[in-house]
């Protein structure tokens, strides 16, 4: 039987934790046998998990029998690993195990080394601070979890289901990751990536900024055609002019930042609204309904009805 270890570290986060255990608990053979041996490893007796304390089963040399591993995420992850962890997790990549971790277990992940070179994701808001601290790791923000093929990661904790519905798929087929899917009451393939869950914010801007009268006026009026000379003239000033200092100031150009503005609406218009896309695409400035689902997919990584499924918030159109 295929076991699969989760690796318990103190501070453990409880959901990052449970989730694998379930997901793999639930997977069962056509034959209705239990497809997998879920073993609760630690370096210590118990471990703190915030609101209750786990007894770990298994040490540490548990992980050398196992045929998958998973890291999931701790608070405050420490660099270095406590004594014997990295040593046991490289040992086990060494002989093949694969090794997966939940959201911020990336951190542990690339603290061992072995994601070094290789593409990795976490939760979107700690995207920024694991690439800064380990830039050998080349992290996506924008996806719920990396195959690698023996390592991979996972988005934020709900994504773990994700990934590990993925890999109960590659291990014993559709038919078996499809009754574990069913039995979490998730689907066996979530529509985009984890970009559809971050909040695109108007991008900062300095205190005192010449251009915040600029871009209120864009966001206002994002629906409208704007062309790069319609904004300068506006800001009174030529085009190389308004493009080198609107980049000086906002981190990026006039018409980029319009975009992010027609998404920002078109988002707000498909959470709270029952207008068809043709609509909205209109109302937040697109040339056409082809165009605004092109655009949003680009950056929101699903598209509008997908978005809209995931997101509405009520049945009735805004005040």
């Amino acid at each position: 039987m295929h076991t699969v270890a989760v690796l318990a570290l103190d501070r453990v986060i409880p959901f990052d934790l449970s989730a694998p255990i379930d997901a793999f608990g639930w997977a069962r053979l056509p034959d209705g046998r239990e497809a997998y041996r879920v073993r609760v490893c630690s370096d210590r007796e118990e471990v703190n998990a915030g609101a209750f304390t786990v007894r770990a089963p298994y040490g540490l040399d548990a992980l050398a029998e196992a045929d998958t591993i998973i890291l999931p995420g701790v608070e405050d992850p420490p660099d270095p690993l406590p004594p014997g962890v990295t040593e046991a997790l490289r040992a086990a990549a060494a002989q093949g195990t694969r090794i997966a971790s939940v959201c911020v277990g990336a951190y542990l992940f690339a603290a061992t080394g072995l994601l070094d070179g290789l593409r990795a994701t976490t939760h979107w808001i700690a995207a920024p601070d694991l690439a800064a601290r380990y830039p050998r790791v080349t992290v996506d923000p924008n996806v719920l979890y990396v195959d690698n093929g023996q390592f991979l990661t996972s988005a934020g904790a709900a994504a773990a289901m994700d990934m590990c519905l993925h890999m109960i798929r590659k291990d014993h087929g559709s038919a078996v990751a499809a009754h574990a899917a069913r039995m979490s009451v998730m689907p066996l393939e979530r529509e985009g990536g984890q970009a559809q869950f971050i909040v695109h914010d108007r991008p900062p801007v300095p205190s005192g900024a010449t251009f915040e009268p600029l871009l209120r006026w864009l966001e206002d009026n994002c629906e409208k055609e704007l062309s790069l000379e319609d904004i300068a003239a506006r800001a009174g000033m030529s085009t190389r002019t308004l493009n080198r200092r609107f980049r000086e100031q906002t981190g990026t150009t006039p018409l980029q930042w319009l975009h992010r503005a027609r998404v920002r609406r078109a988002q707000y218009l498909l959470e709270t609204t029952a207008y068809p896309v043709e609509r909205i695409a209109a109302q937040a400035g697109f040339g056409s309904p082809t165009a605004f689902r092109e655009r949003f997919r680009r950056v929101v990584g699903t598209s509008p009805q997908g978005y809209r499924r995931a997101f509405r918030s009520g049945e009735g159109e805004p005040a």
